[in-house]
């Protein structure tokens, strides 16, 4: 199956759009050339075949999209490239059910004359048949008992295109890789003979209350790996009884999203400011109308990185070559020829980001203001003094570029430079974290909570919510604290880990004497 990203949802501003606009009404039309009691012919829906007149059929309804082209976050070609056709197999994954709500009631043309389709051909391709063979030996979820399962899985079990999104990272991706090769520079050095029989996971970050300190870090186009999409990471964050960061880019509607809550459960909103900033003032109203318990305002990926594995894929997801002039994408546009599904969802993001937005997202909503994307003892300093409520160290998984720092070295530096940082905001981070003694090595040097996105993507494309569910890593965590001599989140402490190795010398912790 190809997927590509015909995709408006890369701009949740306007899927927000979406949910407030008034219902399409497909009555009281004109009747169109074509058309029949049964619909409209699909020989009629294939004139409309170019940029300046272009029509697509998507679940059986045609609509003319000719005035959307312009405007398209993922640009024009690849709706081009569709013009005339029946897109659905393109939109389906990456869309929310309501994202056509946003055209006009003109635009919806109705329903195309089902006896006029050409024959389908029903041969599995063969990824499809790579698939279907790898899911049929896929393990049950009690047999996935590292993380690392659950990605070694998601390589066998995705699209060819959902694999290289998932796991894409900047340029040669060694930032990615040494986000987690740094957790192996920590050890800790456990306490004994103490009472470890009692206690919880339970902890506080950003006023919130969470039965675990991990959080899932806002991760896009959950769709790739499952039809669900986002909705099983907000059920597996409601039933574990963490928080959920959604992001702006998801493949789900935020209305679906926020649905998919249970009572009382609490999320994270995550935010790109839009290029068009009106649009980034009713997202940011939206959002806590709906109620949000904070908004995250992710700062590391303000230029658009050459994803590379995500470009080698580019072939399922982009447009052909243009055949004019005008459906060239100017330059640094999302709708560049080589761009994969990163650069695709991305064109609505503003570049032009400075610490005066934290003003601007402030006056537009009440909550909380998370800043994620901080790469720098200085700039998490620069949050503490302008009041920021809370920080997530993170190089957006090795995405934002190549040789940025780990974030767990990141903290430790805090730890080590700017101790008095802990008490002026709630600190955070994401990035490499594949066990509980990852997440308990960042709880000790001083880390409110930990994230996860990539390894919750992974879960959910092999096993669905059952596999989200599983990604918590609540009994490596408690297994981890305990056998440190710790029952409570609250009593570990920075002298329970330093550097691999010898505590002497340069090497050891400036906080011990």
């Amino acid at each position: 199956m190809v997927r590509s990203c015909f995709c408006e949802p890369a701009d949740p501003s306007q899927t927000a759009a979406y949910a407030l606009a008034s219902p399409a009404r497909l009555d009281a039309k004109p009747k169109l050339a074509g058309a029949s009691a049964a619909g409209i012919s699909f020989e009629e829906v294939q004139k409309h075949n170019s940029r300046d007149d272009c029509w697509v059929i998507i679940d059986g309804k045609v609509y003319d999209v000719t005035e959307f082209i312009e405007i398209h976050p993922g640009g024009a070609g690849i709706i081009v490239a569709n013009a005339g056709k029946d897109a659905t197999k393109i939109f389906k994954p990456l869309h929310p059910k309501d994202a056509l709500d946003m055209l006009p009631a003109s635009k919806h043309l109705g329903p195309v004359d089902p006896s006029t389709l050409p024959e389908v051909d029903d041969e599995p391709t063969d990824e499809e048949k790579r698939i279907e063979a790898a899911r049929a030996l896929l393990p049950p979820i009690d047999s996935m008992h590292l993380l690392n399962d659950f990605e070694e899985w998601a390589e066998k079990v995705l699209s060819n295109t959902g694999w290289a999104y998932y796991k894409s990272a900047a340029d040669s991706e060694t930032s990615m890789d040494n986000n987690a090769a740094a957790f192996e520079r920590y050890y800790f050095r456990p306490r004994i003979l103490r009472d470890i029989t009692q206690g919880d996971l339970e902890t506080t970050v950003v006023g919130v209350k969470t039965a675990l300190p991990v959080f899932i870090s806002p991760a896009a186009m959950a769709k790739l790996g499952h039809p669900l999409g986002e909705v099983n990471l907000t059920k597996g964050a409601g039933a574990a009884g963490i928080v959920q960061g959604i992001s702006i880019n998801a493949s789900c509607s935020l209305d679906e999203i926020m649905d998919a809550r249970e009572e009382g459960q609490k999320v994270w909103f995550q935010i790109y400011l839009n290029r068009d900033r009106k649009k980034s003032e009713e997202l940011l109203e939206k959002v806590t109308q709906l109620g949000a318990a904070a908004v995250i305002f992710t700062v590391d990926v303000a230029w658009q990185s050459k994803r590379t594995r995500d470009r080698r894929s580019k072939a399922a997801v982009a447009a052909p070559n243009p055949t004019s002039a005008s459906d060239k994408p100017g330059k640094g546009t999302a709708g560049a020829q080589n761009a994969g599904v990163s650069q695709a969802i991305s064109g609505f993001q503003d570049p032009h980001l400075v610490w005066d937005d934290i003003d601007f997202i402030r006056r537009h909503t009440s909550l909380p203001v998370i800043v994620k994307g901080i790469q720098s003892v200085e700039d998490v300093a620069e949050c503490a003094a302008r009041g920021v409520d809370g920080v997530i160290l993170s190089n957006h998984g090795g995405r934002s570029c190549d040789y940025a720092p780990a974030p767990i070295d990141l903290l430790y530096e805090l730890r080590a430079l700017r101790p008095d940082l802990f008490d002026k905001l709630d600190i955070m981070m994401d990035g490499g974290v594949r066990s509980g003694a990852d997440v308990v090595k960042a709880l000790a040097l001083g880390a409110k909570a930990v994230g996860l996105g990539r390894p919750f993507l992974f879960a959910n494309s092999t096993h669905g919510q059952e596999g989200v569910e599983r990604v918590f890593l609540e009994e490596e965590i408690t297994n981890t604290i305990r056998n440190c001599g710790v029952s409570y989140i609250k009593d570990l402490k920075p002298e329970m880990v330093g550097p691999a190795g010898p505590w002497v010398g340069a090497n050891r912790p400036p906080w011990l004497k």
